[in-house]
């Protein structure tokens, strides 16, 4: 009788594991569907901006899977996706064929995704107070520029 009882006791405990092991790669594998539901973001920002960090940080809260490339060259970036340097700011982020400049609010962004214009990207040049991952109050509206071969338009203004 002991034996038969030693028996079920390990049967017990093996089906235990095996369910145990069987949820968490339930879990994980819900955890990945979410991720690649989650939009991806490239942003390149240089080894000391602390915004950056913020702005990442807005963006992971707003549902974005974010990839940081930190670079010392962040003019090499500005280069190839012909940023004109009065459109520039600290951090760049490409969002599928687009790039974003700047601390842009996420309703520019949706906006640009859900329209998919023909342009290159968008800026919010330099860094203004209160945009996302910036500190300080919002004293002003944020004019957003499209831009598209070298030409810049407004966007948006937020």
């Amino acid at each position: 009788m002991k034996k038969n009882t030693i028996i079920i006791i390990i049967i017990v405990l093996l089906s235990g594991v095996g369910l145990f092991f069987s949820l968490n790669k339930s879990k994980s594998s819900d955890n990945q569907k979410a991720d690649s539901n989650k939009i991806k973001a490239v942003i390149y920002k240089s080894p000391t901006c602390g915004c950056c960090v913020k702005y990442i940080s807005y963006l992971e809260k707003q549902g974005f899977n974010v990839e940081i490339k930190t670079t010392q060259n962040m003019t090499a970036i500005k280069n190839k996706h012909q940023i004109p340097q009065n459109m520039e700011s600290c951090h760049t982020m490409i969002i599928d064929n687009y790039f974003i400049e700047g601390h842009v609010p996420i309703e520019a962004i949706n906006k640009l995704l859900t329209e998919k214009p023909d342009i290159d990207g968008i800026s919010l040049p330099e860094m203004p107070s209160g945009t996302p991952g910036m500190p300080g109050r919002k004293t002003e509206n944020w004019q957003i520029y499209s831009l598209f071969n070298g030409q810049i338009s407004e966007y948006i203004n937020l």
